[in-house]
């Protein structure tokens, strides 16, 4: 049997050797090539055509969603397990989102990312315990409590045409801050631009129709 190949993406070359050696060991896992960013990463993945790409989230250039992304534009099969430090939603959901097959933390253990390696190959999704168990807590709780309260005044705001900025100087918040508060909802929503993220809203009954 073949070993299963594998492309390891980290813009800091201390972590990818550490994970090379971590799964060097593996006689069934095989470091195939080594990418510092997600441009690397899409160009290398179209040659080597790796089973599995074990890509960091934060990264110059190009982060790991916008890599995800672009792996599903070109139609790149590889199965991409996010190995990262941040576990928070507005991280982790836009990765999963996006096409992710897995989602661990850098404090996983050689076996966890072992299997991780191996599930992502057959196909299977794997998460850290801490995010599946708050994805868990979304798919459960109602519809009202999808975005976070900040996140409901950003999306009243948009849906009453402000700008980020405008909607900043609203709040109280930095127009980045704005425009983060943007992504995760659109990542929550299932969507991708203002409009639609409007338009869900009403449809979900997040906004008062009577605006």
């Amino acid at each position: 049997m073949s070993a299963l190949t594998l492309l390891v993406v980290d813009d800091h070359p201390v972590v990818r050797d550490g994970i090379v050696g971590m799964v060097g060991s593996a006689e069934d896992i095989e470091v195939v090539g080594e990418a510092s960013d997600g441009a690397e990463a899409v160009a290398l993945a179209e040659v080597l055509a790796p089973d599995v790409v074990l890509m960091d989230l934060r990264m110059p250039r190009m982060d790991g969603v916008a890599a995800l992304r672009e792996f599903a534009r070109r139609g790149i099969g590889s199965r991409v397990v996010v190995l990262t430090t941040f576990d928070a939603d507005a991280d982790a959901l836009p990765a999963i989102a996006a096409g992710a097959t897995g989602y661990l933390l850098k404090d996983a253990s050689r076996d966890e990312l072992l299997a991780a390696i191996r599930g992502a190959a057959a196909g299977k999704t794997v998460l850290a315990p801490a995010v599946a168990s708050r994805l868990v807590d979304r798919v459960r709780a109602p519809e009202a409590s999808l975005l976070t309260p900040r996140e409901l005044e950003v999306l009243g705001l948009v849906a009453d045409g402000a700008t980020n900025r405008a909607a900043g100087d609203r709040l109280h918040l930095s127009e980045g801050t704005v425009k983060t508060h943007l992504l995760s909802i659109y990542a929550k929503l299932g969507v991708g631009d203002r409009a639609s993220a409007v338009a869900e809203g009403f449809r979900r009954g997040l906004l008062d129709t009577t605006r």
